[in-house]
């Protein structure tokens, strides 16, 4: 019997991670338009990439990677050395049985693997992601409907304000700030009770209108454990000087 205290497990899902690759060795075999774009995406969280294809197999946004140095390659097919040292594998090439032959391989060695358009063959998918600065929301369908992932992507995105990304550097800045007035290891748990608290306080769109003006008068407010109301906080600047923790209007 389940019991309603717990949440209900729903199997045949993934675990979502943001799976930090900066500095690992990633090997893309194939140099067509979705290799293009599983080297894009590579690059972007700081992997070293190697492209193994044919030349005439490259399409002009990898060509044009190989030739700026973004990253190293082998004009030729694959071997099964490649996989030598490396530590994540993602092919794209109109080659079922070789693909096959490279998850294999990839299975023997512990490598995790993408197998381009054969789900049973992968460790892990690729989703339709938005990146605005920091913020990077990915929608995965698990395989199952990539187009759909992308339609649900780009509702989300046209559905966030415009200034995201820059909210969440705001967010990041007044973390650091935070440790740099409360930096006792003894702090951590009231450090992060009231940045909850800030978060719960604040709309999204308050967040994102926030400057660093508002940020560093909204500190003042963490010795006494306070959050105010956003009006509340705009209406007070000029008048810190004065601040004796008496104003009213707070949340939390």
């Amino acid at each position: 019997m389940e019991d309603d205290r717990y949440p209900k497990v729903e199997g045949g899902g993934s675990l979502i991670l943001a799976w930090q690759i900066r500095n690992k060795r990633v090997l893309v075999v194939g140099g067509g338009e979705v290799a293009a774009g599983r080297i894009l995406n590579v690059l972007n969280a700081d992997g070293k990439v190697t492209v193994i294809s044919p030349r005439s197999g490259l399409n002009p946004e990898v060509a044009y990677r190989i030739e700026k140095g973004q990253v190293e390659y082998h004009d030729r097919k694959f071997e099964p050395s490649d996989l030598d040292g490396v530590d994540m594998v993602l092919t794209a090439v109109d080659d079922p049985e070789a693909s096959t032959q490279i998850w294999k391989l990839c299975k023997e060695k512990k490598i995790a693997a993408n197998i381009a358009d054969v789900p049973p063959e992968c460790d892990f998918y690729f989703g339709s992601v938005h990146r605005d600065g920091p913020l990077q929301i990915m929608v995965s369908t698990n395989g199952k409907g990539p187009r759909m992932a992308n339609i649900v992507r780009r509702w989300i995105a046209d559905n966030l304000p415009e200034n995201m990304g820059d909210a969440v550097i705001g967010i990041g800045k007044l973390r650091k700030q935070l440790r740099g007035i409360a930096p006792d290891i003894s702090e951590g748990p009231k450090r992060m009770a009231w940045i909850i608290k800030v978060s719960d306080a604040y709309s999204l769109r308050d967040l994102c209108e926030m400057d660093d003006e508002d940020r560093a008068a909204l500190l003042r407010f963490y010795a006494p454990d306070k959050v105010p109301r956003y009006q509340c906080l705009k209406d007070m600047q000029g008048e810190f000087d004065a601040f004796d923790g008496s104003f009213g209007f707070f949340v939390g």
